[in-house]
């Protein structure tokens, strides 16, 4: 392997550190996001549940209300109601799982169900940060390997390339 291809492994392999050691902290500024969001969200579930109770109902009887009314207007805000309900109880979920989760599992919560406008505000307003806790450097290193293998499987890819080529000329 020349100079220049194992320096460009150790890049492939800090670059990857760099960039997956910041998975826990990613996780831990969108967990901070869902909080507020569910925080907001709680005071539109809390006055439509109580509204409902002080008119009789309670949330699914007031929905169908919504629901049966010849209003399109009032049946679009009983479906709105419905959406909001149902993200709400989807934060909720996500939030007690990304806090019973050890810290170096929380990316991988949000690898499989992440909310995407929270997400998308989160990696907009993400602040990087210097990875201190175990989390961040178990990220960190395997970061390090997937750049390691990538730049060696590329490396590998070309010399079979090039052999394969002195082969054919031959």
């Amino acid at each position: 392997m020349g100079l220049l291809a194992r320096m460009l492994t150790i890049v492939m392999a800090l670059l990857g550190g760099v960039v997956f050691s910041q998975g826990p902290e990613f996780a831990q500024q969108y967990r901070q996001r869902i909080g507020g969001a569910l925080d907001e969200l709680r005071k539109i579930v809390e006055a439509f549940d109580s509204q409902a109770v002080q008119n009789g109902l309670d949330r699914q009887e007031a929905l169908s209300v919504y629901a049966a009314s010849p209003e399109v207007f009032l049946r679009n805000q009983g479906d709105a109601m419905r959406r909001i309900f149902e993200r709400y109880d989807r934060l909720s979920a996500q939030q007690r799982e990304l806090v019973l989760e050890p810290p170096v599992t929380r990316p991988l919560v949000l690898l499989r169900r992440p909310d995407l406008t929270l997400a998308t505000k989160t990696w907009n307003d993400f602040v990087p940060a210097v990875p201190v806790d175990l989390a961040g450097l178990i990220w960190g290193a395997a970061g390090c390997i997937l750049g390691w293998a990538t730049a060696a499987g590329c490396g590998a890819a070309r010399r079979g390339i090039t052999r394969a080529a002195g082969v054919r000329r031959a």
